[in-house]
């Protein structure tokens, strides 16, 4: 007997009822998602009307087309969402920021603190949107969806996709209860890194110049990057980072990183010379890779194809370290929904290179980690809270034992 599971997802934005209708059977990307029915909560804030069709109609429209995936009820405001998420105990709830009686990052403060549940947050693609949505997600929002154009059938069809594979992702993440607040100045979260023995200014400018640290994460990667950046000093070899985000929104998080880490954090732009010291972010629009020159590296971007399905993508910064960097790049994965950067960081495993990945209980969506270790493309995997440290200590072990030991 078929379990039915229930998964309610509470959206507040107006828009949503339209692009949710017709999601259909077209969620096949999470393994197990055919045998569980989703139950979606849907809290509308604009009028009872919609193009000519009401709220009901809508509603009705969408549980006749999706057998898998249900709206169960509706709510007006930010207030009613927090009672209806207290009395309804929802799996995973959507919402739009801006909201009627409260705000989206004041309902999702207070969701995290009265019921931990996983939240999405519709964000539309500008500068105002992305700086919205890194606070949900610095306020404990697992993931945002792009608002669709309701003018263009493309926008809303590939944002229908879209829901439906992040609605399945955000069943199955955990939701993350922030226990400090979002922004301070330059903060360490750990301890001080101790330098390695023998070598009280740091390490050499060998080391500095000849290892990569490569980073890659996806759903939850926004907050899971900020502890491992934010744990590490401000003279360490160059950091390279993939973390799939629209074009808009990766030049705010570089910027958030920046003020809040040791290290400079910066988008990379094409042709640049790797420093240390600095951490580079793919630009949402270009696929990021890395090339060996005399002296160090340069960055690389290309707006070529996406590859599983992303552009930047993963598995094309690792792959390009592979031949370029080798056994001198350590690979880091992190969270994250898919398989990107698994195949990639196997690449580099064999190619000498040392690999990680973030352990199942610290991860939000446990995707690209677990594709990872099932593919043997793991050395060592720990916690969040350690991945930092512990890139380090290879770094400083490498000091020791030599460049390429």
């Amino acid at each position: 007997m078929m379990m039915k599971k229930k998964l309610a997802a509470l959206l507040l934005a107006a828009a949503s009822a339209m692009v949710f209708t017709g999601c259909g059977s077209s969620d096949n990307q999470s393994k197990g998602s055919v045998d569980k029915k989703v139950q979606i909560e849907y809290w509308h804030v604009a009028s009872e009307s919609f193009g000519g069709a009401t709220v009901k109609e809508l509603v009705a429209d969408f549980n006749a087309k999706h057998p898998n995936i249900q709206v169960v009820g509706t709510a007006t405001n930010g207030r009613e969402a927090i009672e209806q998420a207290q009395a309804l105990k929802p799996d995973v709830i959507t919402m739009d920021y801006e909201m009627p009686m409260m705000d989206g990052i004041t309902a999702v403060k207070n969701i995290m603190q009265r019921c931990p549940t996983p939240v999405l947050m519709f964000s539309s693609l500008t500068h105002e949107g992305a700086r919205v949505t890194l606070d949900a997600l610095d306020a404990g929002a697992v993931d945002f969806l792009p608002k669709p154009r309701m003018d263009s059938a493309a926008s809303i069809e590939a944002c229908r996709v879209e829901i439906c594979e992040k609605v399945r992702a955000a069943y199955s993440a955990r939701p993350r209860v922030p226990v400090k607040p979002a922004i301070a100045p330059k903060p360490l979260l750990h301890e001080p890194f101790e330098a390695p023995r023998g070598n009280p200014g740091g390490f050499s400018e060998r080391v500095l110049q000849e290892k990569l640290v490569l980073i890659g994460a996806s759903t939850g990667g926004t907050e899971a990057i900020k502890e491992v950046l934010c744990s590490m000093p401000a003279k360490m070899p160059a950091i390279l980072m993939v973390q799939h985000m629209p074009e808009m929104f990766t030049a705010s998080f570089a910027r958030r990183l920046d003020g809040l880490c040791q290290l400079r954090v910066k988008e990379a732009e094409h042709g640049e010379k790797v420093q240390p010291g600095t951490a580079y972010l793919a630009p949402g629009h270009s696929h990021l890779s890395v090339r060996r020159v005399v002296g160090g590296y340069v960055c690389e971007l290309a707006q070529s194809e996406p590859v599983n399905r992303h552009r930047p993508a993963v598995d094309v910064l690792f792959n390009s370290a592979v031949s370029q960097v080798g056994a001198n790049a350590l690979g880091v994965i992190l969270t994250g929904m898919g398989k990107d950067g698994a195949q990639g960081l196997l690449a580099l495993r064999k190619a000498g290179a040392w690999t990680i990945g973030q352990d199942q209980d610290s991860c939000v969506v446990y995707g690209m980690p677990r594709e990872a270790a099932t593919i043997g493309a793991l050395e060592e995997v720990a916690p969040l809270k350690e991945i930092g440290q512990r890139v380090l200590a290879r770094l400083g072990g490498s000091e020791r034992r030599g460049l390429r030991a």
